[in-house]
Parts: C-alpha cells; sequence; structure tokens
C-alpha cells in the first residue's frame, strides 16, 4: 500500500511538473499543457444557453463554451469584459428555443422531454422540420420489398429507418431520399421521421407551419407493401408503397 501510495504521489508531482497531457498521443507538443490527437473525434466544450453563459460568476478570460441558442448555435469566448465569438466581434443574438421557432435550417419541432429516448438533463435536443414539403406525391419505394431494419417506429429511430431505406432501395425519387439528399440552409443531415417523430409534427403542425391536408410518409415499414403514414386532415394508418404521400424532412438538434 505504501509503495503504491508513493507511486502515485511520484505520478501526481510528474503531471504537475511537466504540466503536459496527451491524450490520444504519447508525445504532446512541447508547447501544450494539453494535447488532444484523434483522427475521427472532435472537441467538445461545455454547451449551455445564453442565459447560462451569462450567469457564470467572474468568467475567466479565455474562458471557452458552446452556446446553444446563440443563431444556430457559436462558440464563445470570454475576452476581459465580455463574451465575443471566435473572431473577436459581438456573439450572435440568443434565439429562444421554442417549438415553432426558427433555428439550425428548419422550424423546431419538437423539443425532447424527459423520459424520451435521447433527453439529455440540462441540454435542449429535439427534431427541427425543413420549413416546407420536399415533395407532393413521393412513393415509399420498392413495393413488395421487405426492408426489416426499417421498422423503428419511435423517436430517435427515424434517421436509421432512412439509412436502412436508402440500403434496400436504389429507387430514385423515394420518400427517404428526397429527405436523405436534401441540402437546406448550410444541414445536408435531413432524414424521413419514424411514426412517431411524424405525429409529433402533425401535434405541433399549427405552429410549424406549411403543411397540406394530406397524408405524409413516416419512414416505418409496416410490411412489404405498406408503411405508417399520418393523414393530416384525419388520422394516422398504414399506406400502400405504391401510392403518393406527401414528405417533410426532419433534422436532429
Amino acid at each position: 500500500m505504501k509503495i503504491a501510495l508513493l507511486f502515485l504521489s511520484c505520478l501526481i508531482f510528474s503531471v504537475s511538473l511537466q504540466a503536459q497531457v496527451g491524450i490520444g498521443t504519447t508525445k504532446p507538443a512541447a508547447s501544450s499543457s494539453l494535447d488532444l490527437s484523434s483522427g475521427s473525434k472532435g472537441f467538445l466544450p461545455p454547451r449551455m444557453t445564453g442565459a447560462q453563459r451569462d450567469a457564470i460568476v467572474s468568467p475567466a478570460n479565455g474562458l471557452v463554451i458552446y452556446c446553444i441558442d446563440c443563431g444556430g448555435g457559436q462558440l464563445n469566448i470570454y475576452s476581459s469584459t465580455s463574451w465575443t465569438n471566435m473572431i473577436g466581434g459581438a456573439t450572435a443574438a440568443v434565439i429562444p428555443i421554442a417549438i415553432g421557432n426558427s433555428y439550425q435550417g428548419g422550424i423546431i419541432a419538437y423539443i425532447l422531454l424527459p423520459g424520451d429516448p435521447g433527453y439529455i438533463d440540462g441540454q435542449y435536443n429535439g427534431l427541427i422540420a425543413a420549413p416546407t414539403d420536399q415533395s407532393a406525391s413521393a412513393l415509399w419505394g420498392c413495393d413488395g420489398t421487405d426492408l426489416p431494419g426499417a421498422a423503428g417506429l419511435t423517436l430517435g429511430t427515424g434517421n436509421q429507418n432512412t439509412i436502412d431505406i436508402m440500403a434496400g432501395c436504389a429507387t430514385p425519387g423515394i420518400a427517404a431520399k428526397l429527405c436523405s439528399d436534401l441540402v437546406l440552409n448550410g444541414y445536408s443531415d435531413w432524414y424521413l421521421p419514424s411514426n412517431v417523430e411524424l405525429n409529433k409534427l402533425y401535434i405541433n403542425r399549427v405552429a410549424i407551419g406549411g403543411f397540406s391536408n394530406s397524408s405524409y410518409w413516416s419512414s416505418s415499414e409496416v410490411t412489404q407493401f405498406n408503411a405508417w403514414a399520418r393523414d393530416f386532415g384525419g388520422f394516422p394508418g398504414t399506406r400502400g408503397k405504391n401510392l403518393g404521400g406527401r414528405v417533410r424532412a426532419i433534422r436532429s438538434f
């Protein structure tokens, strides 16, 4: 025990003396205190709202945070007497995170609640809908072909459904491909909503805007011949893959 404590004390003293830590590298740069190296991951600073940022008492000069509701999200640095953006200018204005507000390429359609898959206490996460439909009459795709990977129904499954549809159905112009290929307002991670995600759009359809009283496709397959859809003028139900349906892409934030 004494030997182990002595070794630990020496290790702590060594780290303090050298003032260098390498993560992902055994040779941190000589001029660095902390050297992070990775070919597949990035550095994630603390994420908070503008109000939480402004509540920090006596922020140190050079303190870095990511403001999640500054514009579409922005890295902020404390410089002398105020928070600035990366080039020393004023930070983007705080945009309240609320359903119906413009945010990160579209309209906030749903904000995750406690108990929802992916909910993180103290963070804002949810769904963003494209401001307009991507099609008024697109096929779901590959009528008669079973795509078992696209069976997700719940929150957080639409993106994987879309990936699985694309992997198993190469038909151009189908609902999933229209969403997957969409590049809108600088964002390219759009997907076709799952059945539950589509229902969130229906519930908040007035705040989001731009919907038609017609059937919209979800990415949730039922059988090889039909998939879940939602009539925005009526009720949810299954719809034949060989029928046209409207398409509204979403992305996660």
